[in-house]
């Protein structure tokens, strides 16, 4: 929905310069088009400012943010989408309160008051992050929502709290240094990221589902992280008391929830598309949406030029089915690379895969169809063990009364039916870290292949760097990042749906899958998958409803089977990724370009960030007649995060970033 920067000095007599709150502003233009806000409390040493999406209330200035509360007690910058909203607003309205602008938004600044931030944060649903000062108490809250779709990142420099929707936002401001933590780079070109971290040096995010309370104490600053939310699995002793055997019961309480939330994400007072690949998950957002609307439902599909990766033919029967208004944008894998460094310039992290540039091509593609909405179907995997990796870690620890001989037949029905995702989603080999087995009885498929690739990673660091991640355990650091309290007791499955949703969901496929390549223009995606309330409830299905026999997903197929297209619900899980860098010749040729750009000797040793011997030779092995199809798949992610780290260092180190700031504000005309 939109884009918020704040400043928050330790001393409160401390003046804000308006101007560099919308400088802070101008450079996340894209997340927020459509204006500008600013605030500052000049006798509080606090500053807001906020680049507005018009999506609800599109009277620009009744619903210019930030909001400053009746009583001027409160200020508030709200990024996202709240839900049930009118509801609120009218139960609010009920009890006395009078309410400026037809905003979702402005309801916190009702229900903070009467209810208390504790009470408070349950009646918020959606997809959210926002800021709010309260002057009374002197403190600054920034409160991010419960899977972390809407970003919030913060920083300390010691006289001051800064904070914004992006990492470009806080390196707006000339006295937030931009520079390269040696672990957040190592984790980088590993793939999987800490929770709560970055590749940057004191650039903090508040973690999904937590609050981090911001108080001035005497001239300094008392930070609290506190947990609102998490996705709280049954113990396995609840699950032999309270688990049913009526599956219908399931079923039908998974199509009450899923069509409830995606009803809630059709409210806007602008036109909501659907994105439609050929998975179960945005099939079913397009149906409930084509029930629950007269009109057509226009929607998106991105279609490749490899049939192994393209989703198009399943998508058109299903648009067609349901008589959806259908767009497919056909993109070719060779072109995709020529896109990457604007990708990262949004994702402000690397991927791996270039579907992060489709997606950021395709919302292109729908902002200019005239949309800034869509619903998605990101989640659905999460909840429902969608991808190898869970059914995987269910067969392997979760069936302690297999025979060996059973075992080693799932591992070859395992093995023969997710070939597409070796070397990515799964690991060739098996990798054991000590400190997840230690805290979950065992690691988790899905951080395999990247804990594989941590082996590569210290040889590729400069020096320096090297010298500072000696002995460093990658897997060790995302263990303690944890709640134990989450783990123990529970069944695996439920354990690595956990850790996917703590690590993966979070730090990549709502990063540079979902949000950032969005916003990139302008258009916000709703995951309806991702409501908390349904999230609860599929908390409580057994594993084998999620999982049963061969089946993934099997409690949202049948709930969907009205909907689906037969081939689509007979199917198993496809990958919805961008083919690898090596399995088209083009592609490898458009990455070698950049390579070339990026990874050449003068340009590794002005950057100072990896070693010019390391590179090579990892770029010798992935070329070597002996490295398999699978390790090729592997290191393809490892040369796209080196190229990615060189391009983060160009963007945000090397670049003057609050004088690009300053550019922006010119080149939009947003001036004080």
């Amino acid at each position: 929905m939109c884009g918020i920067a704040g400043i928050f000095h330790a001393n409160p007599e401390q003046k804000i310069d308006p101007q560099l709150l919308v400088n802070m502003a101008a450079i996340q233009h894209h997340r927020g088009p459509d204006g500008f806000g600013y605030k500052t409390l000049d006798d509080q040493g606090v500053g807001f400012s906020h680049a507005r999406l018009s999506i609800i209330d599109l009277n620009e200035e009744r619903a210019r943010q930030p909001f400053m509360s009746a009583d001027e007690n409160l200020l508030l910058a709200h990024n996202g989408e709240f839900y049930d909203y009118k509801r609120i607003r009218a139960e609010l309205t009920l009890k006395g309160a009078r309410f400026r602008a037809k905003s979702d938004s402005e309801m916190v600044l009702h229900l903070y008051p009467r209810l208390g931030l504790e009470d408070m944060l349950p009646h918020l649903r959606g997809e959210f992050a926002f800021a709010l000062y309260d002057k009374q108490h002197d403190r600054l809250m920034l409160i991010r929502d419960r899977f972390g779709v809407k970003p919030l990142y913060w920083t300390d420099t010691g006289d001051k709290i800064v904070f914004g929707s992006e990492l470009k936002v806080l390196f707006a401001h000339p006295d937030v240094p931009r520079r390269f933590n040696a672990k957040g780079v190592f984790h980088q070109l590993m793939q999987t990221t800490v929770p709560g971290s970055t590749a940057f040096d004191n650039i903090n995010q508040v973690k999904p589902g937590h609050v981090v309370i911001i108080e001035r104490k005497h001239g300094k600053f008392q930070v609290t992280d506190q947990k609102y939310w998490d996705m709280d699995f049954p113990l396995q002793s609840e699950r032999l008391k309270n688990d049913r055997d009526d599956e219908e019961y399931y079923i039908e309480g998974v199509r009450k929830e899923l069509l409830q939330a995606v009803q809630l994400r059709l409210e806007a007072d602008v036109p909501v598309a659907c994105y439609l690949s050929g998975g179960i998950d945005s099939c079913s957002t397009l149906g409930m949406a084509a029930a629950s609307q007269q009109s057509p439902v226009k929607a998106f599909t991105i279609g490749f030029d490899d049939a192994d990766y393209d989703e198009t033919p399943i998508a058109t029967e299903m648009a067609e089915s349901v008589g959806a208004d259908q767009d497919v944008m056909l993109l070719n894998a060779g072109h995709l690379y020529e896109n990457f460094e604007e990708t990262l310039w949004h994702t402000e992290r690397t991927i791996y895969n270039t579907l992060g540039v489709a997606k950021m091509l395709m919302s292109r593609h729908v902002n200019k169809a005239g949309y800034k909405v869509v619903v998605t179907g990101e989640g659905s995997d999460e909840l429902f063990g969608g991808y190898p990796a869970f059914r995987r870690d269910m067969f392997l620890h979760g069936m302690d009364t297999l025979s060996p001989a059973e075992r080693a037949e799932w591992e070859a029905i395992l093995a023969e039916a997710n070939k597409l995702f070796q070397g990515a989603m799964l690991a060739e080999d098996e990798v054991s870290d000590p400190a997840l087995n230690e805290l979950m009885g065992f690691t988790p498929s899905c951080l395999q292949p990247w804990l594989a690739s941590a082996v590569h990673v210290p040889g590729l660091l400069a020096a320096d760097l090297r010298q500072e991640v000696e002995g460093y355990a990658p897997g060790q650091a995302i263990a303690e990042a944890l709640d134990g309290d989450m783990l123990e007791g529970r069944h695996p499955l439920d354990k690595a749906q956990y850790v996917w949703i703590k690590t993966m969901l979070e730090g990549q496929i709502l990063t540079w899958g979902g949000d950032r390549v969005d916003m990139a223009n302008s258009m916000e995606a709703r995951p309806p998958f991702l409501d908390h309330h349904l999230a609860e409830y599929c908390a409580q299905l057994p594993p084998s409803m999620r999982i049963k026999g061969r089946t993934e997903k099997y409690v949202l197929r049948e709930a969907m089977k009205g909907i689906l297209p037969t081939t689509l619900y007979e199917r198993e899980k496809f990958a919805f990724m961008a083919p690898p860098a090596h399995t088209d010749p083009d592609k490898w040729a458009a990455l070698k370009v950049l390579s070339d750009n990026y990874l050449s000797d003068e340009a590794i040793e002005e950057a100072g960030v990896l070693d010019k011997d390391g590179v090579r030779a990892l770029f010798e092995l992935h070329e070597a007649e002996e490295t398999t199809a699978s390790t090729q798949v592997k290191l393809d992610a490892v040369i796209n995060h080196m190229v990615g780290v060189q391009i983060l260092h160009k963007h945000f180190v090397a670049t003057d970033v609050p004088a690009l700031a300053r550019q922006k504000a010119e080149e939009y005309g947003w001036r004080v």
